[in-house]
């Protein structure tokens, strides 16, 4: 194979490249962050970061995607199972369906809730009558939040159940297990990585969100914001060293989400050789 390896210069050419890239867009980003929010000090950093308004968008922001995440599991997980194990009408709608908040600018998915829920909205009477506030509010975040992170888990777990194919739960159906046991037992199990990935993945892009959060929030300081609305508020009023401290949370979540991503990764690529290897001993392959 050695006429297929590319020539060194190739390489090493396209290496720079991809480092160079990776520079510019990820690691001086990240240092720029970094430093201006030390720039006028550690005091500076640690009241900014304490301020009343902030601790209050972060609770915000951790229930926000305490409440979105574990909806989006469950979506993703019912979704991934029926359309990877069952085939229903309807199946490539509802695909197509849980790709649509890819395709839908975030800002629009914002508007489109303020026109069902507002003051002026579909539901407006019904909510009146209730006295139940959704725009404005932290219901109408949640709402926004999960809309725009159901498709991860979904997305990560339909090829996974897909590859597992069904073999091993209709064996256990066949061997007297119920429905429940066979997916609590076998399919789980078998998945759980995967899982595992997409629930990082949402849950990074639930503390992340911006533009759908930000039409439907109203931006009402120690309320209805969260994280990234009060880096922006902070940015706008050129409080820049507090802002740029804030950000730094951000900045530690998507690192900490960048390595929990390669370990999964890692993990999931060493399942799969350990299988291999097993699947070669009981066949015989390997000693052959």
């Amino acid at each position: 194979m050695k006429h297929l390896t590319e020539p060194a210069y190739i390489r090493w050419t396209l290496i720079i490249v991809a480092m160079l890239f990776l520079g510019l867009f990820l690691i001086m980003p990240l240092v720029a962050v970094f430093t201006e929010a030390f720039r006028q000090g550690a005091e500076v950093f640690v009241a900014a970061i304490t301020e009343e308004e902030t601790l209050s968008a972060v609770r915000l922001t951790l229930l926000v995607a305490a409440i979105s995440v574990p909806l989006n599991v469950t979506f993703g997980i019912a979704a991934a199972w029926a359309i990877a194990k069952f085939s229903f009408p309807g199946k490539n709608v509802l695909l197509t369906l849980i790709d649509l908040p890819f395709a839908v600018s975030p800002v629009i998915a914002g508007l489109i809730f303020v026109l069902l829920f507002g003051s002026q909205g579909v539901a407006a009477p019904l909510l009146a009558a209730w006295d139940f506030k959704i725009i404005f509010a932290v219901p109408g975040i949640v709402l926004a939040t999960t809309f725009v992170t159901f498709p991860f888990v979904a997305r990560e777990l339909i090829p996974v159940m897909e590859a597992q194919g069904r073999d091993e739960e209709e064996a256990a159906v066949s061997l007297g297990a119920s429905g429940w046991k066979t997916f609590l037992r076998v399919t789980l199990p078998n998945v759980k990585w995967g899982l595992l990935y997409g629930v990082i993945l949402c849950n990074a892009r639930a503390m992340g969100e911006f533009g759908a959060v930000s039409v439907v929030s109203g931006h009402i300081r120690g309320m209805t914001n969260t994280l990234p609305l009060h880096v922006e508020i902070l940015y706008n009023e050129y409080q820049f060293a507090a802002a740029f401290a804030v950000a730094t949370l951000l900045a530690a979540l998507a690192l900490v989400t960048l390595i929990l991503k390669s370990l999964i990764e890692w993990k999931t690529e060493r399942q799969v050789k350990l299988d291999e290897e097993q699947h070669y001993d009981v066949t015989g392959e390997r000693a052959g």
